[in-house]
Parts: structure tokens; sequence; C-alpha cells
């Protein structure tokens, strides 16, 4: 049981095991969740600078009941 469970993984042990998974978070972050936030954040800048260069354009508030 220990020698599947220990091989479950990929069959690598100790630093290697890590190493790999490190490698596989940073490639996740730079593949899938910077490109999110920097996309997000680019829209939100996007929708300050409209919004500034127009302070009379039409808003529609919504009002919430509690």
């Amino acid at each position: 049981m220990r020698t599947f469970v220990g091989n479950a993984p990929g069959g690598l042990r100790g630093g290697a095991n890590l190493a790999s998974w490190v490698v596989a978070g940073t490639l996740a972050y730079f593949l899938w969740v910077k490109p999110a936030q920097d996309l997000k954040k680019e829209q939100e800048e996007r929708a300050a600078l409209a919004a500034a260069a127009d302070p009379y354009r039409y808003v529609e508030k919504k009002e919430t009941h509690t």
C-alpha cells in the first residue's frame, strides 16, 4: 500500500516531487491566473478612464431594499 501511495503522484519522491509541483504551479500561475488578473485590471482601468472622460453621461443606479 505504501508503494502505491508513494508512486501515485507520478512515481517521483522527495525533492523531485516537490520540484515538479513547484514547476506546475508556476506554469499554471503564468498561463491562467496572471492573464486573468491582468485582463480584469485592464478592464477596470478602461472603465475608470471612460467614466472620467464623460462626467455627465447617464449612469443607472439601482436601489437595494433591505
